[in-house]
């Protein structure tokens, strides 16, 4: 039966009963009467009523409810349960790890279900092997993006990829730790500067890219075939960044992007800076020392002058002549460091040097050279290749007439903090003197890193030995280690610009979301209540960037209720120290600008981030949606639309409610489960959505 007529005959249906149950009662109250007074029913009928009405009424109760009853069982048999058996079979189509259907009503829909569930079962078998045959399909895709990452992983240059719009679609490792130094470190919450999908404009000033670009268009339009344009920038810490730009460009004349190279210079200018200045004031010193001379050896011309006065004049050049090089020797002893410490050092694990050194030294004389670390975590820093080579040298000068003595390669921290000694150990009596004599090179070497070599002897050890000083690094080559980040590229992000056209007319999928959610002293922003945590995640091209969250605690400046506690989890002594609200609303600004905000019940939250427009200047003035209301169009036949049960109907595990970050967690993953189900019923755009959840029930609640 079609709906329509079905519900016609469902809502007629009551009346009908009850008409056929009046005319029923009329018919036995009229056999009742005396066979007398049926043909004056009219004259006899007030009495009747009279005597009988509390019988009619009765029966006409009686029959209300029944027909009721009646009702309500049909609606519950032949509406509701076909609705909600509707709603399990559209979500069961979107989703294949959704519960199977369990029909209750009339046997005909637990035939219906049974059947669905059989057809789901074969659909997820077929869904199983065609995942099989794509993955095979693509396992050498994956092998050629896998080989990408590690070659973005192990570049030592910084690397950003953008699309025209400049958003970031691929960077590394190495640029994250740049933009981490140079922001002076992560922003309230632990987000980062950059982030896949985030603008580079935040980072680096959009004229400038802009101008560059135009750079790059004139090459091009010349008909160069490399071309790139480079700028130099400030960071808001005052960083120094080299910037390089080249574009991108998959077919011959259209410019898909560009790619960023990206150095801080901010040392090397500030080494050329003191260059600079030295130089300056070396020469206006020496312009006066001369002028001072001079003026000096023009007076010893004069024959008459008194032998004390000679003397003063002599004097007076001996001091210049002395203080001119006391400056050119502290000039050249700055400039001799800074040479030095522009040679390119790696930082390797002292253990390995003296692995490394011994295989060396084995190769180069034949002699298995002992090993002793006294610091098995000590780091250095230093040109490995050189230094092993000085050792491999300076073991083969050792061989005498009794042929190569035994040696020792052995490595300690030195009493100078930042530095370490590294010593080529030999008995005193297997080598000549002429065998410790350390060739130019080595000395070189040593230099190179800024320390020196020297030879020693230990009489009361009888030992002999080449002593390298060189400077250790603090904890390897990342020092401030930096959470590893799985997302670093998404090359969908090449598509079409998203400014080309409206939010509201872009896909649900395409967007950029940013989904928060926050813990709160209590529940009225207006009497004083406050934000105690902020969580978030972003979704890019319907892909979670968990390694991109932001998670913060704040200071509300106010006493949290004892009684709030059991609720978030948060005690007074956790916010203290953390910052206020006025310092993490800027960045958690910055970490959705551009984004389309998603919470659940948002419209609380949104009320606690409007209360503090006027102290902050900042408004959140893009796009929400609220999982709430989108679970309610979705699944309009559910009783209940809490995160809880929600998250229940479509299979998402929650680990922890009532914690800030958890709940984003849930929410986003709950958001991407409810896009096929708002497809299925032809919601497909951000507009769509927005316009259908304002026709919601629940968007009538207000905070």
């Amino acid at each position: 039966m079609k709906p329509v007529p079905r519900r016609l005959l469902l809502a007629v249906a009551p009346g009908l009963a009850l008409a056929l149950w009046a005319l029923l009662g009329a018919g036995l109250f009229h056999a009742s009467l005396p066979l007398g007074l049926r043909g004056g029913l009219a004259a006899a009928l007030g009495p009747a009523l009279q005597a009988s009405g509390a019988i009619l009424f009765g029966w006409w109760l009686a029959g209300a409810a029944l027909a009721g009853w009646a009702a309500a069982r049909l609606h519950a048999r032949h509406v509701e349960a076909p609705a909600r058996l509707a709603d399990a079979a559209r979500l069961l189509a979107d989703n294949a790890d959704a519960p199977r259907l369990e029909a209750a009503g009339a046997p005909a829909l637990a035939a219906l279900a049974d059947a669905v569930n059989r057809l789901a079962d074969q659909r997820q078998t077929l869904r199983t092997d065609m995942a099989r045959l794509v993955a095979e399909a693509q396992q050498k895709v994956a092998q050629e993006r896998d080989q990408l990452g590690a070659l973005m992983a192990e570049l030592r240059q910084s690397v950003v990829v953008c699309n025209l719009d400049g958003r970031i679609l691929l960077y590394n490792d190495h640029a994250r730790g740049l933009f981490h130094r140079v922001s002076g470190g992560q922003l309230a919450g632990g987000a980062e500067a950059i982030g896949l999908g985030r603008s580079i404009h935040a980072v680096i000033d959009r004229a400038l890219i802009d101008h560059a670009r135009e750079t790059v268009d004139r090459h091009i339009a010349r008909g160069e075939a490399a071309v790139s344009a480079q700028f130099v920038t400030t960071t808001p810490t005052g960083s120094l960044l080299h910037v390089v730009l080249a574009p991108v460009r998959p077919q011959a004349g259209a410019i898909s992007g560009y790619v960023l190279l990206l150095d801080d210079i901010t040392q090397d200018y500030a080494a050329q800076s003191r260059r600079d200045r030295r130089l300056t004031e070396l020469t206006e010193a020496s312009r006066a020392s001369l002028a001072n001379m001079q003026a000096a050896l023009d007076m010893l011309d004069y024959p008459d002058l008194e032998p004390a006065e000679r003397d003063g004049f002599h004097a007076i050049v001996r001091d210049e002549v002395a203080a001119m090089g006391q400056r050119l020797a502290a000039m050249t002893a700055d400039a001799s460091q800074e040479i030095l410490t522009r040679w390119p050092l790696q930082e390797m694990l002292g253990d390995d040097l003296l692995a490394a050194a011994a295989q060396h030294v084995l190769a180069q004389t034949g002699r298995v050279a002992k090993v002793e670390s006294a610091d098995g975590g000590l780091w250095l820093r230093l040109d490995s290749f050189s230094l092993i080579q000085a050792l491999g040298a300076l073991a083969g000068q050792l061989a005498g007439p009794q042929g190569m003595p035994p040696l020792t390669l052995r490595l300690a921290p030195a009493a100078t903090p930042g530095w370490a000694h590294l010593d080529l150990v030999w008995p005193l009596d297997a080598a000549s003197g002429a065998h410790g004599i350390a060739d130019a090179n080595a000395r070189d070497i040593a230099e190179r890193h800024g320390g020196e070599l020297w030879l020693e002897q230990d009489r009361p050890a009888g030992l002999s030995f080449f002593r390298f000083l060189l400077p250790t690094a603090s904890a390897g080559p990342e020092a401030e280690a930096l959470e590893p980040r799985p997302e670093f590229y998404d090359f969908d992000l090449f598509a079409a610009s998203d400014s080309s056209r409206s939010l509201d007319d872009q896909p649900l999928e395409r967007l950029s979301y940013t989904v928060f959610d926050t813990e709160t002293t209590g529940l009225n922003p207006a009497q004083g209540d406050e934000i105690i945590q902020i969580g978030a995640l972003r979704i890019l091209n319907g892909k979670m960037l968990r390694g991109e969250r932001f998670d913060q605690l704040v200071d509300p400046g106010r006493e949290i209720p004892p009684e709030s506690i059991p609720y978030h989890g948060i005690r007074p002594e956790m916010v203290q120290g953390q910052p206020r609200i006025a310092a993490v609303l800027p960045a958690f600004h910055s970490y959705a600008s551009d984004t389309v905000l998603v919470g659940h019940n948002v419209a609380f939250d949104m009320r606690f981030l409007q209360m503090k427009e006027a102290a902050t200047g900042l408004r959140f003035d893009q796009p929400v949606l609220d999982t709430l209301l989108l679970a309610s169009i979705a699944q309009p036949h559910e009783p209940s639309h809490s995160l809880e049960a929600i998250a229940a109907r479509l299979g998402v595990e929650i680990t922890q409610r009532h914690n800030a970050l958890s709940d984003a967690l849930v929410t986003a993953e709950v958001f991407l489960r409810l896009l096929p189900l708002l497809k299925a019923r032809g919601i497909v755009t951000l507009g769509q959505a927005r316009e259908a959840a304002e026709h919601s029930y629940y968007a009538r609640l207000r905070y």
